[in-house]
């Protein structure tokens, strides 16, 4: 039986209640079969079924990421799709599985670091937590990619400063410290008070990891 039946859009749903509840069962059942005839239409030539498949995948790995970890090299191709629901949908993918696929990734950093660069918000977001997902499994990964991390919190905006702080925490270590929270620092009197409270936090959160 298809399990592309279930998807949204094949039940005629504008909403993700059936993704979601696909992807659970997929996990429950480990079901590799299903997810691949889900990766496979990621090509289907209806836009509402790509999304569907993407969705599906994506909550798959929330839930359970070896499970689509196999598929990680077609995530990666997504991130260059005219089709920008596949681009931010693959780099959630990506983040999910970034730290159990970090030495395949780790070798495609340009490609990330550029979807990042072009990308939406949500491909922003995703991005920075697949770097950070990246970063936190190696020493040298982390030497490699922090700085461009930094580069990318003195860059972007304000509002957003705490929120890319946050994921980067994972990635962090001692080595860093120091300048991760001067990079902070540095922002701050850009901040509203509220951003400001949130960056405090964070900072807090850093030295009490670190001291």
């Amino acid at each position: 039986m298809s399990v592309l039946q279930f998807i949204a859009s094949q039940q005629g749903r504008q909403d993700d209640v059936p993704n979601q509840e696909l992807a659970k069962r997929l996990v429950d059942q480990s079901d590799a079969e299903g997810i691949r005839e889900i990766v496979d239409n990621l090509d289907h030539p209806e836009k509402a079924v790509q999304s569907d498949c993407i969705k599906v995948l994506y909550e798959v790995g929330y839930l359970e990421p070896r499970l689509i970890a196999p598929y990680w090299r077609i995530f990666l191709n997504l991130l260059d799709h005219k089709n920008n629901r596949l681009v931010w949908g693959g780099m959630i993918a990506l983040s999910t599985i970034a730290q159990i696929k970090a030495d395949e990734l780790y070798t495609h950093l340009q490609t990330i670091k550029d979807a990042v660069q072009r990308g939406s918000v949500i491909t922003q977001d995703s991005g920075i937590r697949t770097l950070s997902g990246i970063a936190a499994s190696q020493e040298n990964y982390r030497k490699d990619i922090l700085p461009d991390l930094f580069d990318f919190l003195r860059m972007c905006r304000t509002k957003d400063v705490p929120r890319h702080a946050e994921i980067m925490l994972i990635a962090l270590d001692a080595e860093h410290a120091a300048d991760f929270i001067a990079v902070i620092k540095a922002r701050e009197p850009e901040m509203t008070s509220n951003q400001r409270k949130k960056a405090e936090k964070i900072l807090k959160k850093v030295e009490k990891l670190f001291s």
